[in-house]
Order: C-alpha cells, then structure tokens, then sequence
C-alpha cells in the first residue's frame, strides 16, 4: 500500500535504496532493544552518568550558582563566595576578589563576573556574632552579603584598601568577661592569625570601652585602626572580607578548621607575649625542697559567693600553699590583672566568668571550679573543664552538696529545687539562672574540700 506513495517521489532504484534503509534502522533499534544494558558500563548507574555528564560540562561552561544549598544549611562556594550556615554557633561569609563594604547600609557587595548570578537568590543576611540562636543576637546587628554582576548600580568605592578585612559584631554579651573571650577575643584571633596582623577589623554595633578594655590585644592582631563601620559614611574597598566570625567550640578552637592549625595553645601564648607574662611553667613539686604553690581564689560579691572563703584561705595555708584573694572585677586594668594570675600555679573559685582568666595561668598549672548545685555540670564542664585541656591546664571540680548550697534555707527540702533541678533547667535559661545562679551562695564542707586541694597539689607534683 506503500508503494503508490513511494512511487511519487522517488525512482525504482531509490525506492529500493530506501527500503534497505529502513530495514537497517529496525535492525539497529532491535539492537538496542535487546542490548541496551551492556551498551555503556556507566547506565547502570545513573549516579555516575550524571557525574561523568558535570565533569565533562563543566570544562565548557560556567558554574551556575545553586542558592537553593544555602537555604538547606550546606555550605555554598562560588567564585570568590563562601557562605557556611551549618556551625552551630555561627553563621558567616568569605568573600574575595572586588568588595565593596558600605556601612550606612549594612551592606557588603561581591562583584561578580558570572553571566549566570541572575538565577535564584544572590543576598545572604549575617548576625556576625558567635551565639546563634541565643538570646544575645537580639542585640546583634543584621549584614547583607550581596552578589552583584557588572553593570548593577552599586557605591563606588571611596576608601581602598590593600589588606583584607574580618567584620564582626561588639554586641550580644560582650560585655561579659567570659564572652568577651569566648565570643570575640578567641575567635577574633583564630580568623584573623592567617593574616599576620595586616588585616583591617570592621565593628559592628561598636562599643568604645570594649576596644579600650582589650585594646592590647586587637592591636597585637592588627596593625590598622579598628574601624567603626556603622558610622561610616564612606564605602571601604578590600580585596577579601570575612563577615562572621568562623567558632567551632565554646573558648575553644577547632585546629582543623583553620590554617596552619591554630590552637588554643598559640592563644595562649599570644597573651603571654602581648602582656609580657614570663612564666610558662608551674612550679613542680618534686623531691624534698619545701615549696608553696601560689593559690589564687577568685572572690565573688554578688551572687554564687563562697561564703567560707576565710575558713578555706586558712586551711589552704595550713596546707601549704600561698594565697591571694582577687575580686571578680573585670574592671581591673586587664594586664596587671593578668600578671597577678601568671604568678600563681592554682586557681579557685564559684562557676562564674572569674574564671576565664585562667588563660594567664602558666602551663600545667590547676584549676578548681566549684559547681552549683543544679543541673550545671555539662555547663560547667563546656565552659571551663573541657577548655581547661586544651590550654594545658589540669583540672578538678569539686561539686556543691544540697547542704553546702544556700538554697537550702530558702526551700524545704522536698522542694522540686532541691530534688529536681533539671525540671527547671526544662523551663528555660531564665527561669534556671533566676534560681540556681543568681540567688545560690555556698559553703564548702572544709573537711572534703581539704581532699581537692590535696589533690591539686599532686597534679603539681606529676607535671
């Protein structure tokens, strides 16, 4: 029935021409019919197909942005781009190539040269300050991280810069003596080591007597003025930014995230140099030579006080150490403070933001924390014993008893404070601290105290 068709169109011999054709794509289709699962080692995997499919792609054509990654918590890269909202404490953007900061705006402009940035969302928003999720980010100022291609009107840049830059915020609970380690010095000094000083720092939420109070250190870190970026009315140009700062550990820091592995243990030894702290090592208490190691009891006045603290300092004595009483005033000129702390070999004291300066202690020296009754161990811990370690510093906590709590003359004994406290830790952070740090004082039974103290003295003898 075909052939009338044919017949019209083409001649006898391409009439036959044609037939042979077609039988021959019938053959080939049978072929691959039959066949198809041995025709390329690779469509038994479509996984490896579409990686074989990319690789080869991508010698050809540009890399086409993927912002939905971002959305999910992944890290996002791109050329001059990296954005990383995975870290539970901090949320943060590198950026290099043409930057562009301008501080009335909150804004930070990465230009681009990518035809293909048009597709998906372009703009990241950065509390730069290492405490998500917490309450301290209601203080925190928002940056835009934007990428923007050629031809976009942007701020021209009026102030260039030839060292890079790390952005970051001066609020959340800076102004506590804990955090202010813990949330800016230790990672400011960690993002910023790689740069040996030539780098520019831009504050946020900029707070005057901050930067007097640790100004030693942020110039040791930096040999350029900080700048106070919100009040710039001028756009400050670098060839890199770090907006955020990178923290992976509370007063801590992860070495594997970093370059050239910096560590705790180069912090410290940053502070000894910028402070002039001459000792390094603790006594040692080895042989018969009579030595008194220095305790230092770090004394609190408004809540979590030691209230035996005389009966304690003798007994100390009378033990054989040396003792010397400190406020708990972080007003304190910070380096003459940090002297005092170098000199001892021990020190002591209520959880608390006291002991954070158990960063100037020397190598191998002791700390003692005394833990609250409540459910403050793993805090306890996170904050000060688990740091401990990693700045070469022993340590042991002796833990509060219900009747060396004040707590105990202000409920009954069968009072869910005394019996539970981790049903109110359950109600929140300060529902918690209202009661088991802000109205507890304590008073150590001297006669197991009196152990701890014999103990700190071995841990001397053993380094």
């Amino acid at each position: 029935m075909h052939n009338p068709i044919l017949a019209k169109s083409f001649s006898r011999y391409e009439q036959k021409t044609f037939g042979w054709f077609v039988v021959m794509l019938v053959v080939v289709f049978s072929s691959c019919m039959v066949f198809k699962n041995h025709l390329h080692p690779l469509s038994i995997d479509g996984d490896a197909v579409n990686l074989q499919l990319s690789i080869n792609a991508a010698e050809y054509m540009p890399v086409i942005k993927d912002t939905t990654l971002l959305k999910k918590g992944t890290e996002k890269k791109d050329a001059g781009l990296t954005c990383n909202v995975l870290e539970p404490l901090s949320d943060y953007c590198e950026t290099k190539g043409d930057i562009r900061v301008q501080g009335n705006s909150s804004t930070i402009f990465v230009m681009s040269h990518d035809l293909n940035i048009s597709t998906g969302n372009n703009s990241w928003t950065i509390q730069p300050y290492p405490r998500k999720g917490s309450g301290a980010m209601s203080h925190v100022k928002s940056w835009t991280v934007k990428l923007v291609q050629d031809g976009e009107r942007i701020p021209r840049c009026s102030v260039d810069h030839g060292h890079p830059a790390v952005l970051f915020s001066l609020g959340g609970y800076s102004g506590n003596h804990f955090h202010a380690f813990s949330d800016l010095l230790v990672p400011i000094f960690s993002n910023s080591r790689c740069f040996n000083s030539e780098v520019h720092f831009l504050a946020t939420d900029y707070k005057p007597w901050w930067i007097g109070k640790y100004r030693t250190l942020l110039n040791k870190m930096s040999k350029h003025k900080i700048i106070d970026i919100d009040n710039e009315n001028e756009v400050h140009c670098f060839p890199s930014v770090k907006t955020g700062l990178k923290s992976h550990k509370e007063f801590g820091i992860d070495s594997s995230k970093f370059p050239n592995g910096v560590s705790m243990r180069d912090f410290r030894q940053f502070l000894r140099s910028s402070f002039s702290l001459n000792r390094v090592e603790a006594i040692k208490m080895k042989g018969h030579i009579v030595m008194r190691p220095l305790l230092l009891i770090m004394s609190r006045k408004k809540s979590r006080i030691l209230l035996n603290e005389g009966d304690v300092s003798k007994m100390a004595e009378d033990l054989g150490y040396e003792v010397v009483l400190a406020e708990d005033n972080h007003s304190t000129n910070l380096s003459k403070f940090a002297q005092i702390v170098n000199s001892c070999d021990v020190i002591m004291g209520v959880h608390g933001a006291g002991l954070t300066n158990m960063v100037f202690l020397p190598d191998n020296a002791v700390l003692i924390q005394l833990v609250p009754l409540g459910a403050t161990d793993n805090m306890a811990k996170g904050d000060f014993g688990d740091p401990a370690g990693e700045m070469n510093i022993k340590y042991l906590d002796y833990k509060i008893d219900v009747n060396e709590s004040s707590l105990v003359e202000q409920y009954p004994l069968d009072h869910k404070v005394l019996k539970d406290p981790s049903s109110f830790y359950r109600k929140g952070w300060k529902v918690f601290r209202s009661i088991y740090l802000d109205k507890q004082n304590v008073k150590v039974d001297l006669n197991r105290f009196r152990s701890t103290l014999l103990e700190a003295k071995k841990l001397l003898a053993t380094s």
